[in-house]
């Protein structure tokens, strides 16, 4: 089983806002299972808005999208990264480094 995280960062807005990047959601399984759950943040991912009414998903890649979330009196938008684990010193099933 691999092991997987959903990242999320806001998109415009003040530059340290756009540098906050956070991790949504970790998750185990496979790759198939990794991209439903991914999916998933995607359609119901809120992030700062006030009564959503509307979410647009733009495709970057596989495993990267951008959220638009409109609001009653607001819209914001989102990055968001599907990353799974390649590399971990502390686990005898993976390697040390990516190298």
């Amino acid at each position: 089983m691999s092991r997987w995280i959903v990242l999320v960062s806001p998109v415009g807005g003040s530059p340290a806002e756009s540098y906050r990047v956070a991790i949504l959601e970790e998750l185990t399984g496979s790759p198939e299972d990794a991209m439903v759950a991914f999916l998933r943040n995607l359609d119901t991912y809120e992030g700062d808005v006030w009564k959503v009414q509307r979410r647009e998903i733009f495709k970057c890649s596989e495993r990267s999208y951008v959220v638009r979330v409109h609001g009653r009196f607001s819209q914001s938008e989102y990055l968001f990264q599907l990353a799974e684990l390649v590399s971990d010193t502390g686990d005898a099933n993976l390697p040390d480094s990516v190298s």
